[in-house]
C-alpha cells in the first residue's frame, strides 16, 4: 500500500529531467507501468493486493466460524463486501466528473467482482481451488484466442492506439493487442449499458472490465498460499510454487502461446505475477514470523491495518493537502532542493501527513474495514 501511495512523489516525472543518467532511467522504469508487454516492479502492486485478499481469507473464514456465525451470515457479509468494493471503486473514479462514471477496471472494483466466487472456493479443498484457477485461465485464454484478431486494415486510432505505436504485438499474440481484443468488445457493449457523459469507445490505458476473470485466479493463488501457511507453515514448497509460476508465465510468453500483458491480465501474466507475489510472501513470512524480525515493520503495519483508509485518502485528499501546504507555507516551499525535486518533496510531505493520520487511527484502534 505504501508503494502504491508513493505515486504521490511522481518519481517518473521527476527522473525524466535527467535523461543522461542510467540510474534515473532504471528507477523511472521500475516506478512506472510498462506500455503493454513485459513487466516492472510497479506492475506487481495490483497483483499483490489481489493475492493478499486470497491469503487472508482462510483466517477470516476460520475466525467467523469460531465466533459461531452461520453460513447465511457469512454469505450476506461476503456479498455486502463485494458490493461495497465495487461501489467504492466507482465512487473514487467519479470524483471531479459531472455524473457517476461507471468503470470496473480499478483494483478495488476488480476484487469486488471476483470476491463472491473466491469466498465460495474458500470452503473447498485445495485441489478444487487449484482446478478452478487452472480452468479460469484456460477458459479466458481460449476466449481471447478464438476472438478474431485485428486485421491489417483495423482502425487503431479509433480506439486510442496510434498507427505507429511501437508496442503493438503481431502474429498469434495480436489476439491480445491493445483495444482490439475480446475484452475491449465486451466493454464497448457492457459499459454503454450505463448512463455516461459520452459513449464508451476505449480505455486509454487498455484496462478492461473482463480483467476480473483472470485476476480471480490471482486471488485463488493467494487462497492456496494462505491455506498452506495456515495448516502447514512450510515455506520450501511455497517458494517452489512461486518459482514454477514465474517460469510458466515467462515460458508462455516466450513460446508465443500468450503474451505477458498486465493491463489485460493475460494468463501468462497471472502465472508470472502469482509466482512473484508468492515469493514475496514467502520472504516476508520467513523474516517476520520465522525469524521474528518485527521492529522495522511498524511503519508498514500502521498503513496495512488501514489500507482501505489510505487508498481512499490518496485518491481524495492528495491535491487538497498539497495546495493547503503551499497556501500556508508558501508557493516555493517545495523548491528548497531546486525545481527538479519539487514534486518529490511535495509528494513526500503529503504522504507523511497521510501516514500520520493512519498512525492516529492505529493508536486509537480505529480501523476502516469493508
Amino acid at each position: 500500500m505504501l508503494f502504491m501511495a508513493s505515486e504521490l512523489l511522481q518519481i517518473p516525472k521527476t527522473l525524466r529531467q535527467f535523461p543522461d543518467s542510467a540510474l534515473a532511467r532504471f528507477i523511472e522504469f521500475q516506478t512506472s507501468h510498462v506500455a503493454w508487454t513485459g513487466w516492472s516492479l510497479w506492475d506487481l502492486i495490483q497483483p499483490s493486493f489481489m493475492f493478499m485478499v486470497g491469503v487472508a481469507l482462510p483466517w477470516s473464514i476460520a475466525s467467523r466460524i469460531a465466533r459461531g456465525e452461520s453460513p447465511r451470515q457469512m454469505w450476506l457479509h461476503a456479498l455486502w463486501r463485494a458490493f461495497l468494493l465495487v461501489a467504492l471503486g466507482i465512487f473514487l473514479r467519479s470524483t471531479h466528473r459531472q455524473r457517476t462514471h461507471f468503470t470496473f477496471e480499478d483494483v478495488v472494483t476488480q476484487i469486488g467482482l471476483g470476491f463472491p466466487i473466491l469466498f465460495a472456493l474458500g470452503f473447498t479443498r485445495p485441489r478444487t481451488q487449484a482446478l478452478a484457477a487452472a480452468a479460469t485461465l484456460v477458459a479466458i485464454w481460449a476466449a481471447f484466442a478464438l476472438y478474431p484478431a485485428p486485421t491489417a486494415d483495423f482502425n487503431f486510432p479509433a480506439v486510442g492506439v496510434a498507427a505507429d505505436w511501437p508496442h503493438r504485438v503481431t502474429g498469434f499474440a495480436s489476439h491480445w493487442d491493445k483495444n482490439s481484443n475480446l475484452a475491449q468488445a465486451v466493454d464497448v457493449w457492457f459499459l454503454n449499458l450505463f448512463p455516461r457523459e459520452k459513449p464508451f469507445l476505449f480505455n486509454g490505458g487498455g484496462y478492461l472490465t473482463l480483467n476480473f476473470v483472470p485476476s480471480l485466479a490471482t486471488m485463488i493463488f493467494g487462497l492456496l498460499a494462505g491455506g498452506w501457511l495456515r495448516k502447514r507453515g512450510e515455506l520450501k514448497q511455497l517458494a517452489i510454487a512461486g518459482i514454477c509460476g514465474i517460469v510458466a508465465g515467462l515460458a508462455l510468453d516466450a513460446l508465443g502461446v500468450c503474451p505477458m500483458v498486465k493491463r489485460i491480465w493475460t494468463p501468462s501474466w497471472t502465472l508470472f505475477a502469482g509466482g512473484c507475489t508468492t515469493l514475496i510472501l514467502t520472504a516476508f513470512y520467513w523474516l517476520v514470523d520465522v525469524r521474528q524480525s518485527r521492529g522495522w515493520t511498524f511503519p508498514f503495519l500502521v498503513v496495512g491495518m488501514n489500507s482501505i483508509a489510505m487508498y481512499v485518502m490518496v485518491h481524495l485528499m492528495d491535491e487538497f493537502m498539497a495546495e493547503s501546504l503551499k497556501i500556508h507555507l508558501g508557493r516555493g516551499v517545495f523548491e528548497m532542493l531546486g525545481k527538479p525535486w519539487a514534486l518529490v518533496l511535495q509528494g513526500s510531505a503529503v504522504l507523511a501527513i497521510l501516514w500520520w493520520i493512519c498512525l492516529g487511527m492505529f493508536r486509537r484502534k480505529l480501523f476502516l474495514r469493508i
